[in-house]
């Protein structure tokens, strides 16, 4: 390593002297380049030896691919496998000569085939290797379907050939050089899950073929379809990530599986049941790199947020956040987490799963078959002198019970429900049988929240609305006197938002505070729609379909995604 490299090190990546010396010699006697083995052994991350590396040799570097276009000429003459095995993209061409990223600078050789293969000049554009593989995954889509580029050279004697001591702890989606061509199918599947924001996975068999399908900001979208034939051998890839037995296909299993993307580690919960054409897999996908959001982020409006933060500061109390699976109650609760002083408090939450992990907090997972059940937990942790408890779900009376005496006697109680609105997490309490004094006398506040997709920012636009969204602007009583310049905005659908004009999730809510005239209906029993009546009369409560119009007309999302997640108002 020559004396500019080693300053640079030292100076700009803050690495002790020592440790380039120590991996100088290392590089050297495994013949291993330097780049890669500065982040093999963890003394840079990539995105940091890569800035390193451009700054040494001259080139530029770019974190973020996005909204590159890759050249056609690239696309038209360059195979798909040369450009994943090698991490080579074209990002522009001008003159004949093309700018090409690549994330292993001291990789001389497939540039010069590169070249080769164009016909002209190339120049050499650093970039981190996620960034590489997914705009390779954008650019060859419509030349190579990734379902038969992996399958390519798959033996059928070899469909089975699956042993469980070839996959690692935790398998790096990015690694796909020297792997069998099922393995990398799989890993390919997952990769574009995840670049593509997806939730879940779902492995769907029909009569002639093995359906994939994404859910992507809560709707699901039909994906690449493998071959009927290559479907055990799909499925029993899949078990032996998660460890399943792969003979048994007559009961349902589930199973758990870490996959590293790079350097972020994603969680993943696999469930498998048997159906008439086989069995059917689902993958949740839980990114452990995912930042967790602040109460701004979330989608709360000025008064939403002033309501929530004044409740989350109370002593003792139980705060519910209600809504279906998958409506972002989990986010919300650890949202509210996260603006608390953990240095003055002590937090204690238990969950099923973990989802995120929060610094300060300390997070139990539930494990049933221990009998760390959530109530067995929440009995610990009264012990555990806390001033703040986090329930993952109250799912039975014995949870419930525990939950409002922890609250009675001095602690503060987040938690959430599965209902509908936010007055029937009132009522559920009364029907799993809590006690109508203890309710009224514990409970601080409900909340209530859906997701609805974001309009795209890239395509987004303020257009005449079609005869159909006049329909459905006059079914949610708008008027286009309302928008700006009597337009509505919608995504014209583009390359960033896959053509569907969305881009992520915002929630909407609905907050009842528990007051006095909410706690007389409670001691009385009165049924939910009663009490919302009450909450919306006496201006303590916006309703969810209320809150998704300030959003439409803040043109944040559309009318059709408010008329798919919320109901009429009584």
């Amino acid at each position: 390593m020559d004396r500019v490299l080693a300053s640079l090190l030292v100076d700009d990546g803050g690495m002790n002297p020592d440790d380039v010396k120590d991996a100088s010699a290392l590089a050297l006697d495994s013949g291993q380049p330097i780049d890669r083995l500065l982040v093999a052994k963890g003394y840079l991350t990539e995105p940091q030896m890569l800035k390193l590396m451009a700054s040494y040799l001259g080139y530029p570097f770019r974190a973020d691919l996005r909204d590159i276009e890759v050249p056609k000429t690239f696309v038209d003459k360059v195979a798909v496998h040369f450009a994943r095995a090698n991490n080579l993209v074209g990002l522009d061409e001008v003159d004949g000569v093309t700018q090409v990223a690549t994330c292993a600078p001291f990789d001389l050789h497939p540039m010069d085939d590169l070249a080769t293969t164009l016909g002209g000049e190339v120049e050499v554009t650093l970039a981190p290797k996620a960034e590489i593989t997914a705009l390779i995954n954008r650019a060859f889509k419509t030349k190579a379907d990734v379902v038969d580029e992996a399958l390519s050279g798959l033996d059928d004697d070899d469909l089975i050939n699956l042993d469980p001591t070839q996959i690692d702890d935790s398998e790096d989606l990015l690694d796909v050089s020297n792997k069998a061509p099922l393995i990398k199918l799989v890993n390919m599947i997952m990769f574009q899950a995840l670049k593509m924001r997806a939730s879940d996975v779902h492995i769907q068999p029909y009569s002639d073929r093995l359906q994939v399908r994404y859910r992507i900001d809560g709707i699901l979208y039909d994906m690449e379809a493998p071959p009927k034939k290559y479907q055990d051998a799909i499925i029993s890839r899949i078990k032996v990530m998660g460890k399943l037995d792969i003979a048994e296909r007559r009961l349902p299993q589930d199973g758990r599986a870490t996959l590293r993307l790079g350097e972020n580690d994603v969680d993943v919960r696999i469930s498998t049941v048997p159906t008439s054409y086989g069995e059917r897999v689902v993958m949740r996908l839980l990114d452990k790199s995912s930042r967790v959001y602040r109460l701004g982020e979330i989608g709360l409006d000025k008064k939403n947020e002033n309501i929530l933060r004044k409740y989350v500061a109370y002593t003792h109390g139980v705060i519910f956040v209600t809504g279906p699976t998958g409506s972002g109650k989990t986010t919300t609760l650890y949202a509210a987490l996260s603006e608390l002083n953990t240095t003055e408090k002590n937090v204690l939450t238990i969950e099923d799963p973990v989802e995120y992990n929060l610094d300060g907090i300390s997070q139990v997972q539930v494990n049933a078959k221990k009998g760390l059940t959530f109530a067995a937990g929440l009995r610990s942790f009264l012990r555990q002198d806390p001033d703040i408890m986090m329930i993952g779900e109250v799912r039975d009376a014995e949870t419930a019970d525990i939950a409002i005496r922890a609250a009675l006697t001095g602690h503060l109680v987040l938690s959430t429900l599965h209902t509908n609105d936010a007055a029937s997490a009132v009522t559920r309490m009364l029907d799993i049988g809590v006690e109508p004094y203890l309710v009224a006398s514990s409970v601080l506040l409900s909340v209530a929240q859906r997701l609805v997709r974001q309009i795209c920012p890239k395509c987004g636009e303020y257009v005449d609305p079609s005869p159909e969204e006049l329909l459905s602007l006059k079914s949610l009583d708008l008027e286009l006197d309302q928008f700006p310049d009597r337009k509505i905005k919608r995504g014209l659908g583009c390359d960033y938002c896959f053509d569907s004009g969305y881009v992520d999730r915002t929630a909407l809510y609905e907050m009842l505070p528990i007051t006095e005239g909410v706690r007389v209906h409670v001691m009385e029993r009165s049924g939910a729609s009663v009490i919302k009546r009450e909450a919306m009369g006496a201006g303590e409560m916006q309703s969810l379909r209320m809150d998704g119009l300030n959003k439409v007309l803040a043109g944040v999302t559309t009318v059709d995604e408010i008329l798919r997640v919320t109901t009429k108002d009584d």
